[in-house]
């Protein structure tokens, strides 16, 4: 975990925003404008008012070109669909810039790993924004479950997100669960229980879908993914068991604005030393190429 105590001894990262939609507005804009480690300069978006309404609050310049953006920043985030994610962000790969990316990296496989390539074959700093890893409970619970052996796990990521409200977004209604919430499930089990070799998915990734993963070490979990539910009490849950007290993290309770200083120390220090950290595109990519095997056959 970064130590975000410490004074930040470099200059701030210049920092372009593509997006404006409520998660641009009320995640990327302001962790990005507060610093010390990175500054909002410009913001992108298909409609000029909202990056214009995106901007303004941080002292950020509303561009009205794509390649405006780039000429303004060394480092650009993305809040925007996957599929124009993984277009625009390999073009700013290879204008050598840094990439803070959302989850997941494109829509499908082949869409991610082109990006890869692009990051790859450019040589830049890259980030995914897998959110609960940047919280302090969740690194505490990796740690722990690292030192522990488990036997098994089972877990749960539900909400009502997609019944209606900002996040019902088209690609979230067409595609599901798995491909928006799944990565956070998979990633967080794949760090506590070691690598998963296999996965399989059964149900329907729009209403609810259970996983099972098999792990390297002969772990075995479960989860169930759902944005399609109402829930008095949403979030993730897991649960690991075995020879010892039962492990759990539960974001219920947990005030997630812990995470953004330390995502945002953590992409801010990948760009001032030019080495990505743990959560790069190739981690996303490794997510992307999970879920595809987890997708049921008749989904």
């Amino acid at each position: 975990m970064n130590d975000t105590s410490s004074p930040w001894p470099h200059s701030p990262v210049k920092v372009g925003l593509v997006g404006a939609g409520p998660w641009a507005r009320g995640v990327h804009a302001p962790v990005l404008a507060t610093g010390p480690e990175t500054e909002l300069t410009a913001v992108w978006a298909r409609r000029p008012e909202a990056a214009q309404e995106t901007a303004a609050p941080h002292g950020a310049t509303a561009v009205t070109r794509f390649e405006e953006l780039l000429d303004s920043c060394e480092a650009v985030a993305f809040a925007v669909p996957p599929n124009v994610q993984a277009e625009l962000a390999a073009q700013a790969a290879k204008a050598g810039k840094a990439l803070l990316l959302e989850k997941p990296l494109g829509l499908d496989v082949p869409s991610a790993r082109r990006l890869v390539d692009a990051i790859d074959e450019a040589g830049v700093v890259s980030q995914v924004v897998l959110t609960n890893r940047y919280h302090p409970a969740a690194q505490e619970f990796v740690r722990a479950a690292q030192e522990i052996e488990v036997a098994g796990a089972r877990s749960s990521c539900l909400s009502g997100a997609f019944l209606g409200g900002d996040f019902a977004t088209p690609w979230r209604l067409e595609h599901g669960a798995l491909l928006d919430l799944g990565p956070h499930v998979l990633d967080l089990l794949d760090a506590a229980m070691g690598p998963i070799v296999r996965v399989r998915g059964t149900g329907d990734p729009r209403r609810w879908i259970e996983l099972t993963c098999e792990h390297e070490s002969g772990a075995v979990s479960q989860a169930s993914l759902s944005g399609s539910v109402e829930v008095r009490s949403g979030g993730i849950r897991i649960e690991l068991f075995g020879a010892h007290p039962e492990l759990v993290y539960d974001t219920a309770g947990l005030d997630h604005d812990e995470c953004w200083p330390v995502l945002r120390q953590a992409f801010a220090t990948a760009v001032r030393t030019g080495v990505s950290g743990e959560l790069d595109a190739r981690r996303g990519l490794y997510l992307q190429e999970l879920i595809a095997r987890a997708m049921p056959a008749e989904s």
